[in-house]
């Protein structure tokens, strides 16, 4: 299957965060709920484009507002089982040893 000339998607986020000291790790835990609803659309993230994260200081709620966009590919609900990204035109299929044991049902 060629990703060449597949449509790509974007998954957007906007929200605040208020304590500056969390800004990394909120940022890696909404770029994973983005892959998550990615996902159960039946899109895979695109890893040759980098996912946008933009913050803006409001002085006057003392708090950070954000955006966060990340890139998908439409693959189908069921490649979806077997493609964990796409690299440019190249899908990236799930590890062998992490789909048997997915299979086996001892994730």
């Amino acid at each position: 299957m060629s990703f060449h000339h597949k449509p790509i998607k974007n998954f957007h986020l906007d929200g605040i965060i208020k304590d500056e000291s969390h800004i990394p790790r909120l940022k890696e835990e909404y770029l994973r709920l983005l892959v998550i609803q990615m996902r159960e659309t039946g899109y895979v993230p695109r890893i040759d484009i980098e996912p946008d994260f933009t913050l803006k200081y409001d002085s006057d709620k003392n708090c950070f507002e954000f955006g966060l966009t990340a890139y998908g590919t439409y693959v189908g609900r069921k490649k979806i089982e077997w493609i964990i990204a796409v690299d440019g035109y190249r899908p990236i299929h799930i590890q062998k040893t992490r789909l048997k044991e997915s299979l086996s049902g001892q994730a």
